[in-house]
């Protein structure tokens, strides 16, 4: 070919078999995921044919898991965490340890050192955020107290992996391997290693939560009054993709983390649901290519040459992490359907994953052979996940079915106080955009004239407008003044004194605008006669919207001429009375 097209052939290739698989899966009564992962296999360098650029496939599987996690991190919030605190940090440690050392166990009958073990366990340790957040969209349950309390366990096994990429190089040599790869190298004292990933990670903590949300929705705010919806949403993905890079590389915490703490930021705009909606489309898009870049790593002779190995990685992600992560939340005294969620949910390992076993294999701590099982349950686990919440649904309901009262009513307490929290984090969150739905009902109700523009709009206007006031006796518009905006009055009477003539005006009304629309000056003076709340549109901000919303233009015009032919004709009749 003329140049290279290595990007498009890979994103060309991968949604047209992603789609062809996608859709036989879904006629095989297979979930579409399934689909996707073979698509990978058959555009991968493991099977004859189209070979795509696997380096390439990676890169936009993270943009996929970047703007899947700044998308929960929009219907989160730092509340949801907090109150999640309690279960998810302790079960998310536990469970990790527990898992680590199950690997130990399970290499250690292969044969394979300490090092290689404890690589190959905490890579089996850590949950793919892209399957998990699928699995509970498809069942409803991103929202319920047990996916908040699961997502939440997620966001812990992250942080805990950051440090575990932070410090396995500094370990290396102890266990065996070799330190000093790239950049995951580190130099110095183990305990100022750690002591510096923990202040990191603390300080842009610390940045998200205090002073992020100073800044992202004012921000948002600024670019949304613009009006430019492209503008808006290219706004938002640099938000998303610019907070996750910024993090990772000053910070040193993953691209997964710092677009959940983009969107944690976020939440705290009324404009969170549009940013969501805008990004959703290419949320869905890559999120599709980090299954198949998935697939793309896998090579099905594996399945042939070490199938023993294989079922014991199976065994160790789906029977081994799921009862580890059920014990340990019946442990914390919550009741046994978290313990059934949480589990479900775990059952299957991601990205996090490879990125482990890679520098696992850099560092000399892991065979080749352990980098391939891992890719291989990957491949499985994810594969068989949606069977496996099927049987633990059934699982649950043996288990309700044989033992009611004690599955019912062990750790009730613990879980109603974390529903009651959650409910009125939830509340907060409802009061917050009723009160912002309220606020365009109201301006709908008080000037209709808005109704003829989409919801869209009429939120660009509630940004638009800025608020006045007035009391009675102030002197609003003054004849001859340059017509630099145009009131709504939203409350209060105003009167508009024309040379031989006083119009009122209450609610509802607006004044101010024959000025804009002609470019002359003030003709009238307005003056209070009761206190009054106005709704004013500046000059650059009317222009603008006006010849985005011609019809709104149109209204405005017509109802300005109507008004101009009333006062005209008060005019005449005064005249030919005074002349009478």
């Amino acid at each position: 070919m003329p140049h290279d097209v290595a990007l498009i052939a890979l994103i060309a290739a991968g949604f047209v078999f992603a789609a062809i698989f996608g859709y036989l899966a879904d006629r095989l009564h297979l979930p579409p995921l399934v689909g996707y992962l073979v698509a990978g296999v058959l555009i991968g360098s493991s099977t004859p044919g189209f070979v795509a650029d696997t380096a390439l496939a990676s890169q936009l599987a993270e943009i996929g898991v970047i703007l899947l996690m700044f998308g929960v991190g929009l219907h989160f919030s730092a509340a949801d965490l907090l109150a999640v605190r309690g279960v998810a940090i302790p079960g998310a440690i536990g469970q990790i340890a527990i898992a680590a050392l199950l690997g130990v166990g399970l290499t250690s009958l292969w044969g394979w050192g300490i090092g290689a073990g404890l690589v190959f366990g905490l890579s089996l340790a850590v949950a793919s955020t892209v399957v998990l957040l699928k699995a509970l969209e498809e069942r409803n349950l991103v929202s319920s107290a047990n996916g908040r309390v699961t997502v939440g366990w997620l966001i812990v096994e992250d942080l805990a992996m950051v440090l575990a990429l932070v410090l396995l190089p500094a370990f290396a040599g102890v266990l065996g391997g070799h330190a000093g790869v790239g950049t995951h190298a580190s130099s110095g004292p183990i305990e100022l290693t750690i002591g510096i990933t923990i202040v990191k990670v603390a300080a842009f903590a610390a940045v998200a939560i205090f002073i992020g949300p100073k800044i992202v929705p004012w921000l948002l705010i600024s670019v949304a009054r613009t009006g430019s919806r492209e503008l808006f949403t290219l706004s938002v993905l640099a938000i998303a993709l610019g907070i996750a890079f910024g993090a990772a590389q000053i910070f040193g915490v993953s691209f997964a983390l710092g677009a959940f703490f983009a969107g944690l930021i976020m939440s705290e705009s009324h404009l969170s649901h549009r940013a969501a909606a805008d990004s959703l489309p290419l949320q869905n898009a890559f999120s599709v290519l980090f299954f198949v870049s998935v697939g793309m790593l896998f090579d099905p002779s594996v399945l042939v040459r070490e199938p023993l190995m294989i079922m014991g990685v199976l065994a160790l992600i789906i029977i081994g992490k799921s009862l580890v992560a059920f014990c340990v939340v019946v442990l914390l005294r919550y009741p046994a359907s978290m313990g059934f969620a949480v589990a479900a949910g775990l059952a299957q390992i991601g990205e996090f994953s490879f990125i482990l076993a890679g520098l696992g294999v850099s560092l000399g701590l892991l065979p080749r052979e352990g980098q391939d099982l891992i890719l291989a349950g990957a491949i499985l686990s994810i594969t068989l996940n949606p069977l496996v919440f099927v049987g633990i649904e059934r699982l649950e309901k043996l288990a309700f079915s044989r033992w009611p009262v004690l599955v019912a009513g062990y750790g009730a307490a613990r879980h109603d106080r974390l529903c009651r929290e959650l409910a009125v984090i939830g509340k907060q969150r409802e009061e917050r955009d009723r009160q912002h739905h309220l606020e365009i009902e109201q301006l709908i109700e008080t000037f209709p004239m808005f109704d003829e523009v989409d919801e869209n709009a009429q939120e660009e206007l509630l940004l638009l407008f800025r608020p006045r006031s007035a009391s009675p006796g102030d002197r609003v518009i003054r004849t001859g003044d340059r017509g630099d905006s145009m009131y709504f009055i939203a409350s209060g009477a105003v009167e508009v004194q024309l040379e031989d003539d006083e119009i009122p005006l209450g609610a509802g009304s607006f004044f101010g605008e024959m000025a804009l629309l002609t470019g002359a000056r003030r003709t009238a003076d307005v003056v209070a006669v009761d206190f009054c709340q106005f709704l004013v549109l500046e000059r650059r901000d009317f222009n603008l919207f006006m010849s985005r919303h011609p019809r709104l233009r149109a209204a405005v015009s017509s109802m300005a001429q109507e008004r101009r032919e009333m006062n005209v004709s008060r005019q005449r009749r005064d005249q030919s009375l005074d002349a009478g």
